[in-house]
């Protein structure tokens, strides 16, 4: 393979991240909205699709490993295919928890919430603005841009905190809603989780553009 034609193999692996980071940035989305408004049809929707993001997960990897094995890549080009193998590996978790959370607004459906899920759908907004920002970091290696979606974290975990502080005091007075609080602590839980995997995909822009392993989940 001439250099060429390694770079264009590069920069196809680069538009299948993207396209990946899309797909998975429409799950979250979908999964809130199948919560929010009870519609088991875009929940069970959310869920199939994720059969999508591992097809495409798999399809990434493979090209990864390929262009390792094959070629004799720069200590560049291998911190772009291993920043490249960190980041697929958050998203592809990151699409899990948007289907554990469509399994939750299934089990339910059809029940009054304790509470509207304003909360829950600030730090769904939050989420989907900090992937926007991380990848966009990742296109512009931008490092400035990294650290500024890596900031927005801080907003998740202070939104967590309210939310789950309000869901346990709602629980103490209501037992017969414990189940239904349970799961919406479950979904705040599952956000939390994916604003920290977006922290990682930050720290592996970090780690291409300048070498050096940042720990930015503290």
């Amino acid at each position: 393979m001439t250099r060429k034609a390694f770079d264009y193999a590069l920069e196809e692996m680069h538009n299948d991240v993207l396209r990946m980071g899309s797909m998975v940035e429409k799950q979250i989305h979908q999964c809130i909205e199948a919560l929010a408004k009870q519609d088991e049809k875009l929940a069970k929707e959310t869920i199939k699709n994720d059969d999508l993001v591992d097809s495409l997960y798999r399809e990434i990897e493979d090209k990864c490993i390929k262009l390792t094995a094959k070629e004799q890549p720069l200590a560049i080009d291998l911190r772009t295919i291993f920043t490249t193998a960190r980041i697929i590996t958050d998203l592809e978790r990151m699409a899990d928890h948007a289907v554990d959370i469509s399994k939750i607004a299934i089990k339910l459906k059809g029940e009054k919430y304790v509470k509207k899920l304003i909360d829950i759908g600030k730090m769904s907004k939050i989420v989907n603005d900090m992937i926007k920002r991380a990848l966009d970091a990742y296109v512009d290696r931008s490092v400035d841009e990294a650290y500024g979606a890596c900031e927005m974290d801080d907003e998740i975990d202070r939104l967590y905190k309210h939310v789950f502080k309000e869901l346990i005091e709602i629980m103490s007075e209501d037992s017969d809603k414990i189940n239904q609080i349970t799961q919406l602590l479950f979904v705040c839980k599952y956000l939390e989780r994916i604003a920290d995997h977006v922290t990682n995909i930050c720290e592996g822009t970090i780690y291409l553009v300048t070498g050096e392993q940042k720990d930015l989940n503290e």
